[in-house]
């Protein structure tokens, strides 16, 4: 089965993988494909297998190939104003709709369309595929991905991260820590406030908390910034819910908010924050005889990417570029501070535009899978010893 990347897409954007279902199903059909080319496949599942990353290898098993990992979830279409079916690829002119499409199903459809002629060419230094569940809500496949790597696969040199940048060289991006806050207070008749205590109150009090450190964040900004857009480490509160009519204080509330360090710096002093703010706050309470409870879960923690002084997978992306443009920064995460950390060389660099990413209607450009899969053949090429390219 030799399929060029306007097909594959289309079947991968077929499989509605929002990160909350499983991905088996698409990941069976990546394997099944690999497969027709005699190329063998590993699977990583999660701890219920229901979800599985996928890890594979073209060419000679040999230290110092090259990576292209992406991620195989997506995020939800309820609540958009689709004008088209989401899980169907919809060509409008040179724009080619789905969920995914951009976001990151587009990369992978290009790497998989040049999976026959890699595999003709015989390799000498390798291409591994690395395709991981649940990076949409907190890279919570790739650790373990990386893990299994490690066993199955010769050591690479570099890892080029497929995620959106218009095809444009990223080297830095910012971390994500996405944090749960459970608030519980003390129910009462919404009359009688004095004996108890509302939990959604309470959680908003510490939501303020986080909107004045998210302003004093922004506005401690060094003369110079930042190289990522915004120049600063932000807080936010994304979603929260507590109460359970309109006479009764709530006896429970969670919100769930994230923060986005920018390269060289932490989630800790927020965190830590935080927390001495709910403890003081639950110390005054506790005083007037209310004894409430504030706990705040770590979901998931991700690195950021650093700029590499000298770092190899950018020199490679930049030498392989028909027209060089400056090298950016992008304010997203993706699974590429989780590959530095392993100690592998790590830039980002894919097709599409983050900017339509997540939205109704999101698409990527043909042109741009084109330029893509001219891109992965020149990397490949470099990557051969006898390469002259």
């Amino acid at each position: 089965m030799t399929l060029d990347s306007l097909e594959i897409l289309r079947s991968l954007v077929a499989f509605p993988t929002v990160s909350r279902e499983s991905n088996l199903r698409l990941i069976e059909w990546v394997r099944n494909y690999l497969a027709d080319h005699d190329i063998e496949s590993h699977l990583v599942p999660n701890a219920e297998g229901t979800k599985a990353n996928l890890v594979a290898t073209i060419g000679a098993a040999r230290c110092g190939g090259m990576v292209f990992s992406g991620h195989t979830d997506v995020v939800p279409v309820e609540g958009q104003a689709w004008t088209s079916d989401p899980f169907r690829l919809t060509a409008r002119g040179s724009r080619l709709h789905a969920r995914g499409a951009c976001d990151m199903k587009g990369f992978i459809a290009a790497v998989l369309s040049r999976v026959p002629a890699w595999k003709q060419a015989r390799l000498e230094r390798p291409v591994h595929l690395m395709l991981s569940y649940d990076e949409e809500v907190g890279c919570l496949g790739v650790s373990s991905m990386i893990s299994a790597a490690r066993e199955l696969l010769p050591e690479p040199s570099t890892v080029l991260v497929g995620e959106p940048t218009g095809m444009r060289v990223a080297t830095q991006h910012k971390g994500i820590c996405l944090a749960q806050t459970k608030v519980v207070g003390i129910e009462a008749h919404s009359s009688l406030t004095h004996q108890g205590e509302s939990a959604v109150m309470l959680a908003g009090e510490l939501i303020a908390y986080l909107a004045n450190a998210a302003e004093k964040l922004a506005a401690a900004v060094p003369a110079g910034g930042s190289v990522v857009e915004p120049p600063y480490t932000t807080i936010s509160v994304n979603r929260i819910s507590g109460g359970t009519t309109n006479n009764i204080l709530a006896g429970l509330c969670e919100f769930i908010w994230d923060i986005r360090p920018v390269p060289g710096e932490s989630a800790e002093s927020v965190l830590t924050g935080l927390a001495a703010h709910a403890e003081e706050r639950l110390a005054q309470l506790a005083a007037l005889g209310k004894r409430c409870q504030i706990e705040t879960t770590v979901l998931a923690d991700v690195p950021a990417l650093q700029a590499e002084a000298g770092g190899i997978a950018a020199e490679l992306v930049r030498a392989a570029m028909a027209d060089r443009e400056a090298d950016i920064a992008v304010p997203f995460g993706t699974e590429g501070g989780y590959f530095q950390r392993a100690g592998w060389s790590t830039v980002v660099c894919g097709p599409g535009s983050i900017d339509v990413a997540h939205r109704p209607d999101e698409f990527i450009e043909h042109g741009q899978l084109i330029e893509c899969e001219a891109l992965l053949d020149r990397l490949v090429n470099r990557l051969q010893p006898t390469s002259k390219a």
